[in-house]
């Protein structure tokens, strides 16, 4: 398994437990296996779905802003990595 760093959280809404997250390099695409790390952050999730402006992507790549529902807290300045089978 190897992690490569393709962006870090924005913002986090408690409520609807969605992560705003800014690629800053690469693509991340529905069904990738993405982990959140920080501080006191350090969780694996599968990203199910994602939008951008508000509008469900598939595909997300550098430059983008996206939304998507996290299973745990994340915070501003988080590292996004992407995990890829060897």
């Amino acid at each position: 398994m190897t992690e490569r760093r393709i962006g870090e959280v924005i913002k986090f809404f408690a409520k609807p437990s969605v992560a705003a997250v800014q690629i800053t390099e690469g693509e991340l695409q529905v069904g990738d296996s993405i982990k959140f790390s920080g501080h006191t952050t350090e969780f694996v999730n599968v990203v199910a779905s994602m939008e951008v402006n508000n509008a469900s992507v598939q595909k997300a790549v550098t430059g983008d802003l996206i939304g998507l529902k996290v299973s745990d807290r994340v915070r501003p300045g988080d590292e996004v990595f992407k995990i890829a089978a060897d």
